[in-house]
């Protein structure tokens, strides 16, 4: 671990600080490029936009453009780092969306914890952006923000840890349950975890056809009953008419175990009680709430996802972001909403199911990479994601009446 810090730190410093820095896309050589590329050419495109706004898309990077916006509340596992901290993190995002989508980022990190003046901030300085990208904020600060931002702009607002968590997670489930000879709508799932991404989580499932009274959601407290008084409006539409209060108690018969905590909270008791064909997806990064080895051999009939590399059916967010804000851009989506959203679950589902590319198999050893029990979401590296999701999400925005292009 020790080799793999120092590599970090000399990754992030050597041999130029950082991991992004602005390049030019127009000439900048001879008198006449400086003519037009500032003072007095400039004006000529300023006009035009002060006439027609929208025009900003045509004369600007404004419509690949997005922001990668954080106040540092919760960056990772590392919790309150504050704005400053967290710019290794925003800059990796921005990697992220650049190399495997080809948009543009500019990280923003916010020094402000006060929730209506951090929405004052980001909509103030959303002019710039064809996109924005909310990144590690804590729960339920994210919620007002996110809502709050989109209902006064016209572009996509998108909190990644939410909804990109959410979105990924849905579609290996689904097709874990579709192995396991199980139904969503019949499937008892417990929920650790009742923050920004359980609860987002929890969310899309119902909207895909999971019932409320099956779902358990447990926070540091128990679980999240009617019976108790301390509950924030987005626990409280979870609450359930129940005497149970532990996990242990939500995991008896449970199909599927939901993860978004911490290190261990699932134990080998715990699994055992789950009913025949259990579900496990533990997605507390880097340490899963369960070790893998351990609840394989606890329970061979088990399919299990992690957050990590380095085990089968990995829950990663890359899968989503990127091909989803590549899909809104592309039509100028004024948001990202659930039919965007829901398109993004089927396309990667179906993905999971088509044959993987030769090169794609050989990038992760030439293993099997076939649609089974350690294969139920794609690969971060397969070349196909960029064709497929941002064209499901694009014609979903165009269906559900929020896109202003149509390439179709």
């Amino acid at each position: 671990m020790s080799d793999l810090r120092q590599a970090a730190l000399n990754y992030h410093a050597l041999p130029k600080p950082g991991k992004l820095e602005t390049g030019l896309i127009k000439s900048c050589d001879t008198q006449r490029d400086l003519s037009l590329a500032y003072s007095p050419g400039v004006a000529e495109p300023v006009r035009e936009i002060v006439k027609e706004p929208t025009d900003a898309y045509k004369y600007t990077g404004k419509g690949n453009l997005v922001g990668v916006i954080t106040n540092g509340t919760a960056v990772l596992g590392l919790g309150n780092t504050g704005a400053l901290a967290s710019k290794p993190v925003m800059e990796g995002k921005a990697m992220l969306f650049k190399h495997f989508a080809n948009i543009d980022v500019f990280d923003i990190e916010i020094d402000c914890h006060d929730t209506a003046e951090l929405i004052r901030t980001i909509v103030n300085i959303a002019p710039t952006f064809g996109g924005i990208n909310l990144e590690d904020i804590a729960a339920p600060q994210c919620f007002e923000v996110e809502k709050a931002v989109q209902a006064q702009l016209n572009i996509p607002v998108f909190h990644d840890d939410q909804h990109g968590t959410a979105i990924v997670s849905a579609a290996g489930l689904m097709n874990a349950l579709e192995i396991q000879n199980k139904e969503l709508e019949h499937a008892r799932i417990v929920c650790v975890g009742a923050g920004a991404a359980g609860i987002a989580c929890m969310h899309l499932l119902v909207e895909l056809g999971a019932l409320k009274k099956h779902i358990t959601l447990v926070d540091s407290k128990g679980i999240v009953s009617k019976s108790r008084s301390d509950l924030n409006s987005y626990k409280q539409s979870f609450a359930l008419d129940t005497n149970k209060t532990s996990l242990a108690d939500a995991m008896e018969n449970a199909d599927v175990f939901f993860g978004v905590s911490g290190k261990d909270i699932l134990t080998e008791e715990m699994l055992c009680t789950m009913a025949a064909n259990p579900i496990v997806f533990a997605m507390a990064n880097p340490d899963p709430e369960i070790d893998p080895k351990l609840a394989h051999k606890t329970r061979s009939d088990l399919i299990m996802a992690t957050g990590r590399s380095d085990y089968p059916n990995q829950v990663n967010n890359l899968l989503g972001f990127p091909y989803i804000f590549r899909g809104a851009l592309d039509v100028r989506a004024t948001e990202i909403n659930l039919p965007m959203k829901i398109a993004a679950v089927h396309a990667l589902i179906k993905l999971t199911h088509s044959h993987v590319p030769a090169d794609v198999i050989a990038a992760y050893g030439g293993g099997d990479l076939e649609f089974g029990r350690e294969y139920i979401l794609p690969k971060p590296n397969d070349p196909r994601l960029i064709h497929v999701i941002p064209k499901a999400v694009s014609q979903a925005a165009i269906a559900s009446g929020v896109a202003q292009l149509d390439w179709t």
